[in-house]
């Protein structure tokens, strides 16, 4: 509720109010701030949730079971590729829409246009997934445990849960696009309890079936798209009738929006072969529960980088309004705020993994041949996820400013050179291969192409968002890391030391990044300082 007034102040006409802008300025930081507290509270919440009910999943389930929820998991990201980029363009658009530069008429035809355009591929996508469902269950999945039929049926479900999940992309991008994200975040909190927790209690009452697993999945799912969709048209203007009547004519802005969509299309497309293709080979590699144990792997690793989801959120839709009112020195220093903040907080928790992998798993299974078979491929994925989080930042800067010609560019070299490798060394190496390319590939683009990013978007920050944002901040949280692990070496056994380990690794890695960032020890000396308040 506090986030309230920000919200209203940020998305209310610019002709209005005009001797209260230093008081709106103030409101709008504050209700950045807000916003990336309550979404990263909820990030944090629906990452943990999760993760800690999979060995429950585990118990009810067994492992080749668990391996279709993977699998699963994998369809949903790989159905993204349906969203041609149009999900981020509505956020963008609700941006410029409030901040002035885009009429209710004209945002309500971007709006509605979209819907027709989730809706179209929601269907085309489900029918196509229940078309494939007996092959898949039958030619590409390698299970003994689970029976052919059960397979099928549970991809049959799947197509339905997919698609309701996905066409609420379009609400969510009205909703953040508002910067209505304190909302949001408790929103997500509440559907990732239903989601994970709930369906514990459900397979305790009714067993661990895949049929109970997914029927409790669709029925969560319908729920969230409508609970979603209702926020979305209680926040979006009034139309004109003729606005409605006008809503399949394509006008200017949402040929301009639409552009940029295209082009978001190819690089999002891209994104999702690259990130999934090893997930996707291995599924038809592995079987089930050895794919269950790679799933469960890097599902922890994707820990690193659910923690800058609630800072991208946040900032997306403000930095294109930024740039919009034409404030760079503002949209920079946002910038190179929240870069820091991404810094600490994925760095430290990518250091961790990597250092404490081992007895993370045996603590979280009580597994311990699982867990020294899933450790080196979970070290490999958090580091790369870690090197990830931070690469991401120039794409935003890139986003609010309109302009995503070299994250084009940049984005098909990536496929080109990338693909391939991942292919044959998944094939050749399995999981541990997959896991050394993801680290290659993710640290020659932070080395080799970013800088170009730069120089384009941002001249002259290069150099100090390398030195003062982001190597300075990932080698102090490698060296807390490394001394947490020293201290902790003669540790041994179960149970408490292994949690007294993994505590102290991941509060040095946080502790020695937190001094190394100007912008950490900026905020901590604002705070101690009598008198002073923060910006």
């Amino acid at each position: 509720m506090s986030s309230e007034p920000a919200v209203l102040c940020a998305c209310r006409n610019p002709n209005d109010d005009v001797h209260f802008v230093a008081s709106e300025m103030e409101v709008k930081s504050a209700s950045l701030r807000a916003s990336i507290a309550a979404n990263y509270a909820s990030q944090l919440y629906v990452t943990a949730l999760g993760i800690v009910m999979l060995p429950l999943y585990l118990r009810y389930m067994g492992a080749e079971a668990y391996g279709l929820v993977g699998f699963h998991a994998m369809l949903q990201v790989w159905f993204g590729l349906l969203d041609m980029g149009l999900t981020p363009t509505v956020a963008r658009q609700t941006a410029v829409y409030c901040a002035g530069e885009l009429s209710p008429n004209d945002y309500r035809h971007v709006v509605r246009w979209l819907e027709y355009w989730f809706a179209a591929i929601a269907i085309t996508g489900a029918l196509l997934l229940l078309a494939g469902a007996s092959y898949i269950a039958s030619s590409w999945l390698e299970g003994q445990s689970v029976s052919i039929a059960d397979r099928e049926s549970a991809i049959q479900l799947m197509a339905f849960i997919i698609a309701l999940r996905w066409i609420g992309g379009v609400y969510r991008g009205v909703v953040a696009g508002f910067e209505r994200l304190v909302w949001l975040s408790g929103f997500s909190a509440v559907f990732a309890t239903l989601r994970f927790g709930g369906v514990v209690a459900a397979m305790a009452i009714f067993g661990g079936s895949l049929h109970v697993f997914f029927i409790y999945q669709l029925a969560v799912s319908l729920a969230e798209a409508v609970c979603i969709a209702t926020k979305a048209y209680q926040l979006l203007p009034k139309a004109s009738h003729e606005g409605f009547r006008a809503s399949l004519r394509i006008s200017s802005a949402l040929s301009s929006s639409l552009r940029f969509s295209l082009v978001i299309a190819f690089t999002s497309s891209v994104w999702v072969v690259v990130s999934q293709i090893d997930k996707l080979v291995l599924s038809g590699i592995l079987p089930l529960a050895e794919y269950a144990h790679f799933t469960l792997a890097v599902l922890v690793a994707s820990g690193v980088n659910m923690i800058s989801v609630p800072v991208s959120s946040a900032i997306m839709p403000r930095l294109a309004r930024l740039h919009a009112d034409g404030d760079e020195a503002t949209l920079l220093h946002v910038y190179r705020q929240t870069t820091q903040l991404v810094a600490i907080v994925a760095g430290s928790l990518s250091v961790t993994l990597a250092f404490s992998a081992e007895p993370l798993l045996r603590q979280w299974t009580g597994d311990a041949v699982f867990a020294s078979e899933a450790a080196p491929i979970l070290q490999l994925y958090a580091i790369g996820n870690g090197v990830l989080a931070v690469s991401a930042f120039p794409y935003y800067l890139q986003y609010a400013k309109g302009n995503l010609r070299l994250h084009l560019i940049g984005n098909l070299l990536f496929v080109v050179l990338l693909v391939p490798a991942i292919i044959w060394v998944a094939t050749q190496y399995g999981g541990i291969g997959a896991g050394y390319v993801w680290v290659a590939a993710n640290f020659v683009n932070y080395v080799a192409w970013l800088p170009i990013v730069h120089r384009r978007f941002a001249p002259g920050l290069n150099a100090k968002w390398y030195a003062q944002d982001t190597l300075v901040v990932g080698a102090a949280a490698l060296l807390g890391g490394y001394v947490g692990s020293y201290l902790c070496r003669g540790l041994t056994g179960a149970g408490i030391w292994q949690l007294i380990e993994l505590a102290t690794v991941g509060a040095l890695a946080m502790t020695f990044a937190i001094v190394a960032s100007s912008a950490a020890r900026q905020r901590i000396r604002a705070r101690l300082s009598p008198g002073s308040s923060l910006p």
